[in-house]
């Protein structure tokens, strides 16, 4: 193999690409990033067995072949040289890559190339489901967040995703709190769609596509999900075992609906949230039209903020999780808020008040007096 290619074109490509190379496999190669060039154009891959990303590259191949080389080693070298024009030239006697750009020269030492898996390929007897990339993105940018980062439980380490007729919806949770985000499809669709996606993988694909202004296409076939944006190909495997019924967790009534001022209350929950550290709560006290927002960590310290909200009844004290509930009011993302209560120890409700379709649920932090 013997390619020309820009320095700023391989650097923003191999920074895509990087990303699915493996940090701790055994498998030295999938540390790496292939190179693959042959008559239709060169190609760059990466993987670590659960995800996978092939981007294109714009070079010109003056010998097809393919290679692999050190993923973290070649951005690092890429990102050092000055000259904008690079040479890549794979030297089989000496098992190296010759990567020259105007008097540097480097020499890595390529990767075992039979230990690179196959990497899935989208099926061409099959239709694939096509949606707005940016509605499929922001969809998944507002709900990912509230998966699950515990391997013990990996059902719940995905984001449902579903899409039937006029309607995308994704769902996630990590049993503490509980994300759904419906999202109205300008152009319907034919086929149904339903995966348990890791969230990674979609925070991955949200980075690749955050400036696609065109379609992405979707193939889901046995335990693999296939996405394809701008010529960018990224597949994950799918979640092993059952999503949880959401639709059960959601409390049928509650007993007070609450419109707010999302940057307000943002604002004072980021604010005194400071002071909620080592699993301290958030403390909301409701009283008749307002809300005291106190935490309270010991041998740190004790803040506290009032706020005007239309409360009306008993006076109501909640604690939750201020992580927790700070990314529900920043997902929600609309200027008005819908907040619905019950009791102390039962859930908490945001709506965005837009009609947006976003519903966040979260589980309240028990209080001791």
């Amino acid at each position: 193999m013997k390619i020309s290619v820009s320095r700023d074109g391989l650097l923003t490509q191999l920074g895509i690409v990087a990303r699915a190379a493996s940090t701790r496999s055994a498998v030295q190669t999938l540390a790496g990033v292939m190179f693959h060039a042959d008559e239709t154009g060169v190609e760059l891959r990466a993987t670590d067995m659960e995800m996978a990303i092939r981007v294109p590259l714009e070079a010109s191949a003056e010998r097809p072949g393919t290679v692999v080389l050190p993923a973290r080693l070649l951005v690092e070298v890429v990102r050092s040289l000055a000259s904008d024009k690079l040479v890549l030239e794979h030297r089989s006697a000496e098992d190296d890559v010759q990567v020259s750009a105007g008097s540097a020269d480097f020499q890595l030492r390529v990767l075992p190339l039979d230990d690179f898996p196959r990497l899935p390929e989208a099926p061409s007897d099959e239709r694939s489901v096509t949606l707005a990339a940016r509605a499929f993105i922001e969809t998944a940018e507002r709900v990912a967040r509230s998966a699950s980062r515990d391997e013990t439980r990996p059902h719940l380490t995905g984001v449902l995703v579903s899409a039937s007729g006029s309607e995308l919806r994704m769902v996630a949770t990590d049993s503490y709190r509980l994300s759904v985000k419906e999202t109205g499809l300008e152009r319907p669709i034919d086929a149904e769609l339903e995966v348990n996606v890791p969230a990674r993988a979609l925070q991955e694909l949200s980075r690749v596509a955050s400036a696609a202004a065109g379609d992405i296409e979707i193939w889901h076939q046995a335990n693999q999900v296939i996405f394809r944006v701008d010529g960018i190909t990224l597949s994950s495997r799918l979640v092993e075992g059952r999503f949880p019924n959401y639709r059960q967790l959601l409390p049928e009534s509650y007993e007070h609906e609450l419109r707010v001022s999302r940057a307000e209350v943002l604002e004072v929950v980021r604010r005194i949230g400071l002071l909620a550290q080592k699993n301290s709560p958030l403390r909301l006290a409701f009283t008749e039209g307002a809300v005291e927002v106190s935490a309270q960590t010991p041998d740190i310290g004790r803040a506290s903020e009032s706020l005007p909200l239309p409360f009306k009844g008993e006076p109501l004290e909640v604690g939750f999780n201020a992580e927790f509930l700070r990314d529900g009011l920043e997902s929600a993302e609309a200027d008005e808020l819908i907040l619905k209560l019950i009791s102390p120890l039962r859930p908490g409700l945001i709506e965005a008040g837009d009609g947006s379709g976003f519903t966040y649920l979260v589980m309240p932090i028990r209080l001791n007096v």
